[in-house]
């Protein structure tokens, strides 16, 4: 359990203001600049492990250069030593290292608890932007980086940050012909990593809930594939419904009340929504084609999905409730694996064309289609809980394996995710807050 409680306290009336001089990054244009910013080590106070105060702010640090944002300044170049967080810090020494923001923080533990505390500092302005302390268990001590990494982030850019959340994904091991897959879990960093099961079955398209303590995935068991719940926190597990014939590509609806899901009978499949209360099964689609990898509007209103009824798999769109299909994707090649953001602004997709795998975003109607990254062979991709980062796996193909990247949705920031072992279907969960 945290606790958090702000920080203003005793600096509350010491640091100047000026009217107007807020310092905020503006992440809506296509090419941002990212915003130098100092974070030095966070003093540790009676604490058990020397390192910690580094540990925690080298996670911030980290956390925020990731997003390609944020440029940490390099220790190195520091004037001033932050000895007392409770001082104004001499902003001239900052300045002249060309640090816009600055990041003070302290560290406390006692009796197997941990307090936390961070301010925010404007450097040209000189005021404090931000401030607050956490009360937590000593070890929740990365998880307290994460939620100070997210403050950071909604204060200096206005929108939610995505730092304090986990993803679930399929990780893969052994040889290429011989390879076990495993449900496995992990901090959006790729620390902490624990597995969820054994590997006895094959597993695919694990999804997060709303609560994001729950995910539904496929199993292949005894006999046909099924869909399954699980509450990743008791390792509980049920099926969704035991139909005759293979079901795939479940999600969650936006109140988690809802999966839904594609079942293949025959040659065709099409969609099928489960009310997980009453066990109420709708068919929303009923075609002599392959309907599949259907995701939810936000607002649960609207279904995105890939079908091929157009004679090549493309994306479409129409109400939760099933109806008339409206199809939205038309540039050369196949679409495939639609998922809306979170935000409700884009639904993120992959793309083959000539050989070559590509993630891209377009607008609910179609519009504004943007290609984020190419190559082979990249899909699955799943948004960050602020809809401004994608997940995806990378496949080279031969005797490798997949590997985990994230990109933002200006496609500038791609990034490499480290994993145990090779790893593909991520799936991020909401905040954790």
């Amino acid at each position: 359990m945290l606790g958090a409680g702000a920080a203003a306290g005793a600096l509350a009336g010491l640091a100047p203001r000026r009217a107007g001089a807020v310092l905020q990054l503006n992440i809506t244009q296509g090419n941002v600049q990212p915003m130098p910013i100092a974070i030095p080590e966070f003093i540790g106070v009676a604490t058990q492990d020397p390192a910690l105060g580094r540990n925690v702010s080298g996670i911030i640090a980290s956390n925020l250069q990731r997003s390609g944002l944020f440029a940490p300044v390099d220790p190195a170049a520091y004037i001033e030593k932050i000895s007392n967080i409770d001082a104004l810090p001499r902003f001239p020494d900052w300045r002249q290292i060309n640090a816009q923001a600055l990041v003070t923080g302290r560290v406390t533990q006692s009796e197997g608890r941990l307090r936390a505390e961070f301010r925010l500092w404007d450097v040209f302005a000189g005021q404090q932007l931000h401030g607050q302390q956490y009360n937590t268990t000593a070890d929740n001590w990365r998880r307290i980086a994460h939620i100070i990494s997210d403050a950071i982030y909604e204060r200096l850019t206005g929108d939610k940050g995505y730092f304090d959340s986990r993803v679930v994904f399929v990780d893969e091991s052994g040889p290429k012909e011989r390879r076990v897959k495993r449900l496995a879990l992990m901090d959006q960093d790729g620390a902490n990593v624990r597995y969820l099961t054994r590997g006895d079955d094959l597993v695919l398209t694990p999804r997060f809930s709303s609560s994001a303590d729950t995910i539904t995935y496929m199993s292949y068991g005894q006999g046909d594939p099924k869909v399954y719940l699980m509450n990743i926190e008791t390792g509980q597990r049920e099926i969704v419904s035991n139909f005759p014939g293979m079901s795939f590509s479940p999600r969650f609806s936006p109140d988690s009340q809802r999966v839904i899901f594609s079942l293949q009978r025959g040659g065709n499949s099409n969609l099928f929504v489960m009310d997980l209360r009453s066990k109420a099964t709708t068919r929303l689609t009923d075609t002599q084609v392959i309907d599949t990898a259907p995701s939810y509007s936000p607002d649960g209103a609207r279904i995105t999905f890939e079908s091929d009824r157009g004679g090549q798999q493309q994306i479409y769109v129409m109400a939760a409730n099933g109806g008339q299909a409206q199809r939205i994707s038309f540039g050369d090649g196949a679409y495939s694996t639609p998922v809306w953001s979170p935000r409700g602004d884009y639904i993120a997709f992959t793309k083959q064309a000539q050989g070559r795998f590509a993630i891209g975003i377009m607008r609910p109607d179609g519009s504004g289609e943007r290609i984020l990254t190419e190559g082979y062979h990249n899909e699955g991709p799943t948004w960050s809980p602020n809809g401004r980062v994608i997940m995806f796996f990378r496949d080279p193909g031969g005797n490798a394996g997949p590997t985990l990247y994230t990109v933002d949705v200006t496609g500038r920031n791609e990034q490499l995710l480290k994993t145990p072992s090779y790893a593909s279907d991520p799936s991020w969960s909401p905040l954790l807050q």
